[in-house]
C-alpha cells in the first residue's frame, strides 16, 4: 500500500516477463442458478431477456401482448354489442311509442267522431220531439173535432140542447178546405215518417259506430299490449345481457388487477438484480491502475444492466397500459351499472305500472256502451 502511494518520477523498469497476448478463455456463465443469485432474483417473478430471451418473449411478452389484444377485441365487441343493443332498443322503443301514439290518436279521433254523433243524435231527438208535439196537437184537434161532429150527429128536432145561433152561418176566414185539411195531415204524417226513418237510420249508424270503434280500440289495445310485451321481453333480454357483460367486466377487472399486481411484483423482482449488477459495476470501477480492465465480466455486467433497464422499461410501459385499461374497465363497469339501473327501472315502469293499468282496459261490450 505504501508503494502505491509513492509518486513515480521516471519510467518504470521493464518487466521480467515480456508482454504477450493471452489466450482467450471461454466463460461458462450460469443461468438461473438459484433464487439468491442475480440471475435467480431476476427470474423470481418475471424472467429477463438476459438469461432466457426466447422463453421470456414467448412466455411473458407474448402472453401479455395476447392478453391486451384479447382485451382490445373484447372492448371492440363490447362497443359493437352496445351499439347494436342501442339500435335494437331504439327500434323497440320507437315501435312501442308508435303503437301508443297511434292508440292515443285513435282515441282522440273516436272521441271527435262520438261527439259529432252525439250532436247529430241530440238534433235528431229535438226534431223528433218537435214533430211528436206537432202530431200530438194534430191528433188532439182531430179527436176534439171528431167528438164535436159526433155530438152534432146526435142532435134532432126534439133535442133539448139546441138553441138559436144567428151568426154561426158565416164562414170563418181561418177555416180550411178539405184539400188543405188533407194536405196538412199528409204533410204531418210524411214529416213524422221521415223523422222516424231518420231516427232508425241514426240508431243503426250509432250501433255500427260503437261496434266498429270498440273493435278498433280493442285491436289497437291488443297491438299496444303486444308491443309492451315485446318491449318488456327485449328489456329483460337486454338486462340479462348487461348483467352477463357486467359479470365479465368484473372478472376482467379482477384479472387486470391481478395482472397489475404481477407486473408490480415483476418490476420489484427486477430491481434487486439491477441493484446487484449496478453495485458490482460500481465496486469494480474502484479497481486500481491496470486492474481496471474491461474484461468479459465487465461486458457481461454492462450488458446485464442494459437488458435489465430495457426489461424494466417494458414492464413499466405494460404497467401503465394495464392501469389505463383498468380505468377503462372501471368506466365501463360504471356505464354498465347505470344502463342496468335504467333498464331495471324501465322494465318496472312498463311491466308493473303500464301493464297493470292496461289490465283494466274496458272490454268490447263496455266500449260499445253496455255495462
Amino acid at each position: 500500500m505504501a508503494q502505491m502511494d509513492v509518486l513515480l518520477t521516471k519510467e518504470p523498469a521493464p518487466q521480467t516477463v515480456p508482454a504477450c497476448e493471452l489466450p482467450r478463455k471461454l466463460y461458462d456463465v450460469a443461468r438461473n442458478t438459484g433464487a439468491h443469485t442475480s440471475s435467480g432474483l431476476a427470474t423470481a417473478g418475471f424472467r429477463s431477456a438476459k438469461y432466457l430471451p426466447d422463453e421470456w418473449f414467448q412466455n411473458c411478452y407474448a402472453r401479455y401482448h395476447q392478453a391486451f389484444a384479447d382485451r382490445d377485441q373484447s372492448e371492440r365487441q363490447r362497443h359493437e354489442s352496445q351499439q347494436l343493443a342501442a339500435e335494437t332498443e331504439a327500434l323497440a322503443r320507437r315501435s312501442q311509442e308508435d303503437s301508443t301514439r297511434k292508440e292515443a290518436e285513435l282515441i282522440r279521433n273516436i272521441q271527435e267522431l262520438l261527439k259529432r254523433t252525439i250532436t247529430q243524435a241530440v238534433n235528431q231527438i229535438r226534431l223528433n220531439r218537435e214533430h211528436k208535439e206537432t202530431c200530438e196537437m194534430d191528433w188532439s184537434d182531430k179527436v176534439e173535432a171528431y167528438n164535436i161532429d159526433q155530438t152534432c150527429a146526435l142532435y134532432h128536432n126534439q133535442s133539448t140542447e139546441v138553441q138559436f145561433h144567428p151568426h154561426s152561418a158565416k164562414f170563418e176566414e181561418s177555416a180550411s178546405t178539405p184539400e188543405t185539411w188533407a194536405r196538412f195531415t199528409q204533410d204531418n204524417l210524411h214529416r213524422a215518417e221521415r223523422e222516424r226513418l231518420a231516427s232508425a237510420n241514426l240508431r243503426v249508424l250509432v250501433d255500427c259506430i260503437l261496434r266498429d270503434t270498440a273493435e278498433d280500440l280493442r285491436l289497437q289495445c291488443d297491438a299496444v299490449n303486444l308491443a309492451f310485451e315485446r318491449r318488456c321481453e327485449e328489456l329483460e333480454d337486454a338486462r340479462h345481457k348487461l348483467e352477463n357483460h357486467l359479470h365479465k367486466t368484473l372478472r376482467e377487472i379482477t384479472d387486470q388487477e391481478h395482472n397489475i399486481a404481477m407486473l408490480k411484483q415483476a418490476i420489484k423482482d427486477k430491481e434487486a438484480p439491477l441493484k446487484v449488477a449496478q453495485t458490482r459495476l460500481y465496486q469494480r470501477s474502484h479497481r486500481p491502475n491496470v486492474e481496471l480492465c474491461r474484461d468479459a465480466a465487465q461486458f457481461r455486467l454492462v450488458s446485464e444492466v442494459e437488458e435489465l433497464n430495457t426489461s424494466l422499461a417494458a414492464l413499466k410501459e405494460k404497467l401503465l397500459e394495464a392501469e389505463q385499461s383498468l380505468r377503462n374497465l372501471e368506466d365501463t363497469r360504471m356505464h354498465l351499472e347505470k344502463d342496468l339501473a335504467v333498464k331495471t327501472n324501465s322494465l318496472f315502469i312498463d311491466r308493473q305500472k303500464c301493464m297493470a293499468h292496461r289490465a283494466r282496459y274496458p272490454t268490447i261490450l263496455q266500449l260499445a256502451g253496455y255495462q
